[in-house]
């Protein structure tokens, strides 16, 4: 697990409408590690699409939430001369609500691996700066991003 990476349920209130969730509170404070959320995102992606790899410099963190569908969510963290590179792979469902916090310095991607096209909401703490962006991106198929478990290229 990479430390500061972490994934929090959601709990659903269920009545005889439907059910009511709350996505994110700044009261989380074990979660949120004092973080201010400055926007929020949705993103919607058609079955099998890759939207990797990013990482952000400037200390953004992100919040992701599946509304819909399944999503993974992939973070890699590079090697350095203390440790060894680390792969989080981490399934959200619309099914069952959870919430991942992603500290941006890590490079990290999604890919929708339902059958029906997902919902994500994300949630940001940084301003994206249109003439600025705080976004290094690189190839979802890039070798550099090697696979812990097989020493081998990161394959979605």
């Amino acid at each position: 697990m990479i430390s500061d990476v972490r994934i929090r349920d959601i709990k659903s209130i269920p009545d005889e409408r439907g059910f009511f969730s709350e996505i994110f509170r700044g009261d989380w404070l074990d979660f949120i590690e004092g973080d201010k959320i400055m926007q929020a995102n949705l993103s919607m992606s058609f079955p099998g699409v890759v939207r990797a790899w990013h990482r952000h410099d400037r200390g953004q963190v992100d919040y992701f939430v599946v509304l819909k569908g399944k999503v993974k969510i992939c973070v890699y963290q590079e090697p350095s001369n203390q440790r060894n590179g680390q792969l989080l792979e981490i399934v959200l469902s619309g099914d069952k609500p959870q919430i991942v916090r992603v500290p941006g310095k890590y490079w990290h991607g999604t890919k929708c691996i339902s059958d029906e096209p997902s919902l994500l909401v994300y949630f940001v703490t940084k301003l994206y700066d249109y003439t600025n962006p705080d976004e290094n991106r690189m190839d979802w198929r890039d070798k550099s991003i090697i696979n812990p478990k097989t020493g081998k290229p990161y394959v979605w």
